[in-house]
């Protein structure tokens, strides 16, 4: 009997054109490290009295369909997740390279069809009704570079057989952490250990009754896009910021020799003052649990735009 491995595993990824309903066609073969999308139903314990010790059997509950993936951030596939969580870009160029602008505050988000096969048992388990409720990664100094999406899903479906049809393959051209780069209102930031950066979308699950258990949406809430830097205190720079409580544009940039990059620009950040501690001889870090906000000049919280060969998402 076969056993699944991960390392068999494959996921492919649509966007629909209807909520909760897969696309016939038009599936793109997605890479990611790893995967906790899933759909389970807890079960209700009885509260009946008079059968006896013994109890009685259990209660279905709600269905609740959800989980992370773990993807690289490369110069294609990341425009999708870019696209789950920001909408339609903007797209321009006539020739490669192409540039892909994906900006914050949109009202409506794509959802997404995912189906994650393990064929060697066979097992493949549709995901409908996907919508992307944040999307994080981290900046540090070495490592692989990588993102968590973490998403809500409408329903499961299982099946033997994938319904994804021929998938479409994508170049991997992966960012790695040594081509990353932070800059403060233009000017290079020094003396930064590791940086986090979260876009929350703030999902609310519709929760109506229905006999199939499932939501009847997600719908975006307010925003928000948050992180933290950790930083060699060597300067009164970003303290003194803090405590005017003055706005500052940052950008967090990542660009492959080959030309492709990916930029995301917060364009009003706020620092809060840090505590500034002496733990002992080694040098002293300050940490920033910065959020950003709508800037009255650029009209949104943030911009991030993808430059690479596809023409369109």
């Amino acid at each position: 009997m076969a056993r699944a491995h991960g390392a068999r595993a494959q996921m492919a990824l649509a966007f629909e054109t209807t909520y909760g309903t897969p696309p016939a066609s038009g599936f793109t073969r997605m890479p990611f490290a790893s995967a906790t999308l899933g759909a389970e139903q807890p079960l209700l314990n009885s509260e009946l009295l008079g059968y006896g010790r013994d109890p009685l059997p259990p209660i279905k509950d709600a269905v609740t369909a959800d989980g992370n993936v773990v993807v690289p951030i490369d110069a294609e596939a990341f425009g999708f997740w870019l696209k789950a969580a920001f909408g339609q870009p903007i797209s321009t160029g006539t020739t490669t390279p192409y540039s892909h602008e994906f900006r914050s505050g949109g009202w409506v988000l794509p959802s997404m069809s995912i189906e994650t096969g393990m064929p060697e048992v066979p097992r493949f388990a549709m995901y409908s009704g996907c919508v992307l409720d944040t999307l994080s990664w981290q900046m540090q100094r070495s490592g692989l570079l990588t993102a968590t999406a973490s998403l809500v899903a409408q329903g499961e479906a299982i099946a033997t057989t994938s319904a994804a049809g021929t998938l479409a393959d994508l170049d991997l051209q992966r960012f790695g952490h040594f081509n990353g780069a932070i800059t403060r209102n233009g000017q290079p930031l020094g003396n930064i250990v590791s940086a986090e950066i979260t876009y929350a979308n703030t999902l609310d699950r519709i929760e109506t009754i229905r006999s199939d258990g499932r939501i009847d949406g997600a719908d975006p809430g307010m925003a928000a896009l948050t992180g933290q830097i950790e930083v060699r205190f060597a300067d009164q720079l970003l303290v003194n910021q803090a405590i005017n409580g003055d706005p500052c544009e940052m950008t967090f940039a990542h660009t492959l020799p080959s030309g492709e990059s990916l930029t995301l620009v917060a364009h009003a950040v706020y620092l809060p003052r840090p505590r500034i501690e002496i733990s002992g001889p080694q040098g002293v870090q300050a940490s920033f649990n910065w959020q950003a906000a709508k800037d009255s000049v650029a009209g949104r919280m943030c911009t991030v735009t993808l430059v690479n060969e596809r023409e369109t998402y």
